[in-house]
C-alpha cells in the first residue's frame, strides 16, 4: 500500500478547517462574571460620586472666605475651580473630604477665619501642584 504524504496533509488539513468553522464561536466565548448592565450601573453610580466631590470642593471655593482668601494669595479662583476637574477620583475624594471637613468645622464654629483662610489656601496650593506635577 502506498502512502501519499500531500493527500494525506490535505485531508487532515479540511478536517481542521471544517471542525474549526463548524464550531459556533459562542460556544467558545469566555462567561462574563459581571453583566454589562452592572458595570454601567457602577460607571454611573462612580460618575455620580465624582461630580458629588466636584460639587463639594467647588462650593468650597464659592464661598466669600475662599474668595477672599484666594484674592489675598493672588490665586485665581477660576484657575483652582478648573483645576479641580482634572484630579483624577481618589485625588479628588481627598480633597473633597477635606473641604467637607472643613465646611462642617466652620459650621461648628471651631474654625477660626485665620485657620480657615490658611485650610483654603493649603487645599487651592496642593490642587494647583497636583495638576501641574501631571
Amino acid at each position: 500500500m502506498h502512502f501519499d504524504m500531500p493527500k494525506y496533509v490535505r485531508v487532515m488539513t479540511s478536517c481542521v478547517l471544517a471542525t474549526i468553522f463548524a464550531v459556533p464561536p459562542s460556544l467558545l466565548a469566555q462567561v462574563h462574571v459581571v453583566s454589562p448592565s452592572e458595570l454601567q450601573k457602577e460607571v454611573a453610580a462612580a460618575t455620580q460620586v465624582r461630580q458629588k466631590n466636584i460639587e463639594k470642593v467647588n462650593q468650597l471655593f464659592s464661598s466669600q472666605a475662599a474668595e477672599k482668601a484666594l484674592k489675598s494669595a493672588h490665586i485665581d479662583a477660576q484657575q483652582v475651580k478648573t483645576a479641580v476637574s482634572n484630579l483624577s477620583d481618589s485625588e479628588l475624594a481627598q480633597v473633597a473630604s477635606r473641604a467637607d471637613k472643613m465646611q462642617h468645622e466652620l459650621a461648628a464654629g471651631t474654625l477660626s477665619d485665620r485657620d480657615l483662610i490658611l485650610v483654603i489656601l493649603a487645599i487651592a496650593a496642593l490642587i494647583l501642584i497636583i495638576v501641574a506635577v501631571r
